[in-house]
């Protein structure tokens, strides 16, 4: 197919892709997909370890989800939510605010997820608004988290190489602190003497509690590996945002529909956010979808304020086609029990990816939960061994990616405050789909392990 990986060279922008890959090598071109695989117009099927981008929950190739986009398009293509509305949107805005923790029921829609950041930056805005607070508008958020791309999310976004081209268009009013690995704390500590907790009251402190709008937070936190907080960790931020009158928002664009085997990871951990902001599984990416999920107290000081509106919108939001996929996906998840399947499955996947530390030095450390996981790379973990520095910059320019090709799969070679893989398949893998998934793992380690023996 190189007539068709020439068109694309040609004529389409490839998205964070280096001109080395796009122009030198022969890149996967993907026409099918069918449950956790994928197949590319060579022929060959690979294991789709990354659920796309952590978003096909259901898997690929669902035709029920594709017959309701088609019936929906057929009887109304398009409605917009300015001031009406229409019935697959309230029935997925019902859905999800039947499922979301607490009082959290009143749903915003967009079509991504950095829309849904930046509809959760302005409506803790138009909340403070709405209250009198008006010097409220900052931002409380964490080191080499991720939040999307449109420049308000990307202010709020941690990971310096995707920052540092823009700086000169960034919104100055965000304040970054300690993720839960970069915490000093001993096991054991409770979650208020935390040290990456203490990290966000004196943020707020420092700031003005009177100028701090809210706290966004992933509950498991991609940038930097699948970082799962420490016991306590999430109660300790509810109680410091209601202390300062702070708005908790937890970032669960990767981390709800399942991932972590709840409609949303924030019950995992035991808290009730004020806004959610969601995206990804909500069709399991067979529709774009995102939106913002709201506790409905907040929702009714707005309305009920001199200013009355929620001053945020958006041609797309709520389309008629992905809400009614919503439902259906929904549906299909809560019918065919992959939570359950998720919470069931977890604790094998763990320990399969765990049991590679036997065969592989360069295999650090295995983080995650549910069915999100790094394994992070060394250079000898016996020998506390950590990677050079052009070891690092061999694996993460280009090296590591080689070999994840070479196995067929599509797991993340990552390189966001760690050098190593991003695991996380659809969530319909079962125990044949996890052993293949680890077995090219597998893999992938032996050949790091090789490489570095011959590489300084």
């Amino acid at each position: 197919m190189t007539a068709q990986r020439d068109l694309a060279r040609r004529h389409l922008v490839p998205h964070f892709t280096g001109k080395g890959i796009w122009h030198g090598g022969d890149f996967p071109i993907f026409e099918r997909g069918e449950g956790c695989y994928l197949f590319d117009t060579d022929g060959n099927r690979w294991l789709d370890g990354l659920a796309g981008l952590f978003c096909v929950n259901i898997g690929h190739g669902r035709t029920d989800l594709a017959a309701v986009a088609a019936e929906q398009m057929g009887r109304l293509a398009y409605s917009t939510n300015w001031g009406m509305a229409h019935p697959p949107s309230i029935e997925a805005a019902t859905m999800i605010g039947e499922v979301a923790p607490g009082d959290v029921d009143e749903v915003f829609f967009v079509s991504s997820g950095s829309e849904a950041v930046e509809s959760a930056v302005k409506f803790a805005r138009n909340y403070h608004l709405a209250r009198g607070d008006e010097a409220r508008h900052k931002v409380i958020s964490r080191n080499w988290a991720y939040h999307g791309t449109t420049l308000g999310a990307l202010a709020i976004t941690g990971i310096p190489k995707f920052r540092e081209p823009f700086l000169p268009n960034l919104w100055e009013g965000v304040h970054h602190v300690a993720n839960t690995r970069q915490c000093t704390s001993q096991d054991g500590t409770s979650g208020e003497d935390l040290s990456c907790v203490r990290a966000v009251e004196e943020a707020i402190l420092i700031e003005g509690p009177e100028t701090v709008a809210m706290v966004i937070a992933e509950p498991v936190q991609n940038g930097g590996g699948a970082l799962v907080p420490p016991d306590g960790y999430w109660p300790a931020l509810r109680r410091i945002c209601d202390r300062h009158g702070v708005l908790l928002c937890a970032d669960e664009v990767i981390c709800s529909f399942g991932r972590f085997g709840h409609w949303f990871a924030s019950e995992r951990f035991g808290v009730v956010p004020d806004m959610i902001t969601f995206a990804k599984g909500v069709t399991s990416a067979y529709q774009p979808l995102g939106g913002l999920a709201i506790r409905g107290p907040l929702v009714a000081e707005v309305y009920d304020s001199p200013m009355a509106t929620y001053m945020h919108g958006s041609t797309f939001g709520g389309h008629p086609v992905a809400t009614a996929v919503a439902v259906a996906n929904m549906t299909a998840m809560r019918d065919e029990g992959l939570l359950d399947h998720v919470m069931a499955t977890e604790g094998d996947f763990a320990d399969r990816l765990q049991d590679l530390a036997d065969h592989h030095r360069c295999l650090g450390e295995v983080r995650g939960a549910g069915f999100f996981y790094a394994v992070d790379l060394c250079a000898d973990r016996d020998e506390g061994i950590a990677l050079s520095a052009s070891q690092e910059a061999g694996l993460q320019g280009g090296v590591l990616s080689g070999f994840i090709r070479q196995a067929r799969t599509t797991i993340r070679p990552d390189d966001r405050g760690y050098t190593g893989l991003s695991i996380s398949p659809p969530l319909i893998a079962d125990s044949e789909v996890i052993g293949d998934l680890v077995d090219r793992v597998d893999q992938i380690l032996t050949r790091v392990d090789d490489w570095l023996d011959h590489n300084d």
